[in-house]
């Protein structure tokens, strides 16, 4: 027995010189003193020995348990050792290379075009107003002289949720629910910036897109001051070299009701492409509110008067920017987007 444990000893040691990774030495040390390994197994038969032998074997047994328990840690040890050096040598890290940048966003030219907008009116002392997205029939149409049998409505190709319910087409109702929010005859002056949904997808057109639309309601209001609040405005807007234009048109809660046109901001009013030659580009709708509206809304249209506007953002953004197509505000391709940083 003694002779076989020197054996296994042995062995264990000409092993242990050939092992050259931890999960080498992890399988050696089970294989040999584990649960099933081979010093147990020898262990297990020494109750076949007799009472003399058994102390005797029993010494030598654990003298050889000890001094490979020993030598394994001690391999152990050197292995943890050189792995890690291997580790420190291939992973090493350049301390001397510069830092990545850190990349900073910006806003997207919608927003941008946005935020001048409102800025503008507000130094003109107009108030910003916002509702819900989520319009009821009523406030998008009827509020504004819209019946559901009128044939305007056909104008506009709406995302209906219910019977009632649809996804606004224009902010027109933030100024529906901004007068009746009042009291009758108070005096108004706001915006309604904001999102507005239509079934429409082109170069020139998206299903989603954003508007600011107007209100000024107080007495003696006239066509001339809503003519000069848009000269203003656009002046501001694209300078002051720009000139305005108004054509009479058709809005159903407008009498009367006008489309407004500045002078081409591409050709100067020379005849370009983009104006189609004509010198001039459309930019927003207009009017006198109509008095309908006003009724409906708790106003006295034979004591207070007003003008109501509206205009697309992405339209003012395509031309103050030059861009020629509207879906690349929703494309999110950073080769556009990083162009307004």
């Amino acid at each position: 027995m003694i002779d076989k444990l020197q054996a296994l000893k042995q062995q264990a040691l000409l092993d242990l010189e050939a092992v050259s990774s931890l999960e080498e030495l992890k399988n050696l040390k089970v294989r040999y003193l584990g649960k099933k390994g081979s010093l147990t197994e020898i262990l297990r038969a020494m109750g076949a020995l007799s009472a003399e032998e058994r102390p005797k074997v029993g010494q030598v047994v654990n003298e050889i348990r000890t001094e490979l328990e020993e030598k394994i840690d001690a391999c152990g040890g050197l292995l943890e050792e050189k792995t890690l050096a291997e580790k420190l040598a291939n992973e090493k890290v350049d301390i001397t290379l510069p830092g990545r940048s850190v990349k900073i966003g910006h806003l997207h030219p919608i927003t941008l075009t946005m935020r001048e907008i409102k800025k503008i009116f507000m130094r003109m002392g107009f108030a910003v107003c916002e509702g819900p997205e989520i319009e009821n029939d009523y406030y998008n149409f009827e509020a504004l002289n819209l019946p559901k049998d009128h044939p305007a409505r056909d104008m506009q190709d709406s995302f209906y949720i219910t019977e009632e319910f649809l996804l606004r087409t224009h902010t027109s109702p933030v100024q529906a629910r901004t007068m009746q929010s009042l009291e009758g005859n108070a005096p108004i002056r706001m915006i309604a910036p904001g999102k507005v949904y239509r079934r429409d997808y082109d170069a020139t057109h998206s299903p989603m897109f954003h508007q600011v639309e107007g209100l000024v309601v107080d007495k003696n209001i006239s066509m001339a001051d809503l003519k000069g609040t848009l000269e203003l405005f656009l002046r501001e807007m694209f300078g002051n070299s720009v000139k305005v234009r108004l054509r009479p048109s058709f809005f159903p809660f407008t009498e009367p009701s006008a489309e407004v046109d500045i002078s081409c901001v591409i050709c100067g009013g020379s005849g370009c492409r983009v104006c189609k030659n004509s010198g001039w580009l459309e930019i927003l709708g207009s009017g006198m509110v109509h008095p309908n509206v006003l009724a409906m809304s708790g106003f006295d249209p034979s004591e207070v008067s007003g003008f109501a506007f509206g205009m697309g953002v992405e339209r003012i953004a395509m031309l103050k920017y030059g861009i020629d197509d509207l879906r690349l505000f929703f494309e999110n391709d950073l080769r556009f987007i990083r162009q307004f940083k």
